[in-house]
Formats: structure tokens, C-alpha cells, sequence
């Protein structure tokens, strides 16, 4: 029987030695990342262990760009789940003068929408168009909340300033993200079926990480 090799790493050095192993196995599978793109993508690797999204994430290409730019004046996160909402760091955020919100399990929410006939997710994003800051919108299992957007865009001019569209599913999952793709609106997008509410929370927190390590550049 084959001896168990362990790694022996310090509790603190344990993310530090992940990302090691995902930059080499990276470059063991001929896949180079496009610098600006590589802290994400890495983090969303490292949240799943999937290397598929090192093909799938798509960036738009003002998206970091303009992500960068809500989260350092202090704009807004929505969110489609309270999971995702929770996996972020509010902390950090709050010292950039940004709040999370989630309007997913709100009683008023719940009954709209049973009121109506619509998802509580297609009531959020109403929701979510009405709030006066700059906002990132982040999607991680409804694809029926990317449909929203998308209807509310095309019907009243609204638009989010970022939006994250990584739900995971079969049913609308694809073409939901291809309606954002389309849109026009600045977004980072997982094509496919995969994503998932703690993939949308790590794309928000690898931006975050680089605006606390000071990795951003300035913009003139």
C-alpha cells in the first residue's frame, strides 16, 4: 500500500501554499491568466478546487476596471442569496464606506412575490434598482434575478454599474448569462452551468483583497 505523504504547512501559511499549488498546476496545465484577471479567477479556483473556470470566467473588459472604482467610492453590493452575502467581507467593505445588501428574505419580499406570481429573486432586483448608490450586482443561484435585471434594463434605462452573474444550475443558467453578456453592462460571467452563491462571494472578496493589499493600480 502506497505510504500518505502529508504537507506540513503552518495554520497561517495554508491559503498562501493553496495558491501556490493552484499557480503551478496552472503552468502544468499551459494555462496563463491574464494578469488582471489572475487574483480573481485564482480565488474562485481556490473556493472550489474546479480548474474549469480558469476556461470559463469571462471578464468584460471594463469590468475590473469598473468594479475597482465602485468599491473604492463606496458603492453597494447586492446580492441574490444570503449565502453570498454572508461569505463577503462586510468589514473591509464598510471602511470603503459600502454596505451588502440582500432582499431575498424579506417577509414584504416573500409575499410580492406570491402576490404576483414571480420569484422572490425577480423582486429583489426591483428592489435593487431602486437604491441611489453605485452598485455591484452579484448573482450566484438565480438565474432568474440576471433575467430580471436584464428586463428592468431593457424597460427603464437602469443599469447597475458591475454585475456578477456566476449561478450555478441547468434550467436558464446559460442563456441568463448570455443575456448579461449581451448587455452591454460591465460584468464578470462564468459561462456554463457552474457558479454558485460561494463563487459569487469570492469574486467580490478576491476585489476587495486587492484593494487592501494595495494591489490596484491608481487610474489618471
Amino acid at each position: 500500500m502506497k505510504e500518505i505523504q502529508l504537507e506540513y504547512v503552518l495554520p497561517g501559511n495554508i491559503e498562501k501554499r493553496s495558491f501556490e499549488i493552484i499557480r503551478e498546476e496552472l503552468r502544468e496545465r499551459g494555462i496563463c491568466l491574464p494578469a488582471d484577471q489572475d487574483p480573481v479567477t485564482r480565488r474562485v479556483i481556490h473556493t472550489t478546487a474546479d480548474f474549469d473556470y480558469a476556461e470559463t470566467m469571462t471578464y468584460s473588459p471594463d469590468a475590473l476596471d469598473t468594479a475597482y472604482r465602485v468599491l473604492r467610492s463606496g458603492g453597494d453590493i447586492v446580492t441574490d442569496t444570503n449565502m453570498t452575502r454572508s461569505g463577503i467581507n462586510k468589514k473591509f467593505l464598510r471602511t470603503l464606506g459600502g454596505e451588502v445588501h440582500c432582499f431575498m428574505a424579506e417577509p414584504d419580499v416573500a409575499a410580492e412575490a406570491k402576490e404576483r406570481g414571480v420569484t422572490r429573486a425577480t423582486v429583489s432586483m426591483e428592489r435593487a434598482s431602486k437604491l441611489t448608490k453605485p452598485l455591484i450586482v452579484a448573482v450566484g443561484n438565480a438565474p432568474t434575478a440576471l433575467v430580471s435585471l436584464h428586463e428592468i434594463m431593457e424597460n427603464t434605462g437602469w443599469r447597475p454599474e458591475l454585475i456578477i452573474g456566476v449561478p450555478v444550475g441547468f434550467v436558464n443558467v446559460v442563456p441568463a448569462k448570455e443575456l448579461i453578456l449581451r448587455s452591454g453592462v460591465p460584468c464578470i460571467i462564468n459561462r456554463g452551468r457552474k457558479g454558485g452563491s460561494n463563487v459569487a462571494a469570492a469574486i467580490c472578496n478576491a476585489l476587495l483583497y486587492q484593494i487592501r493589499d494595495g494591489k490596484v493600480p491608481e487610474r489618471k
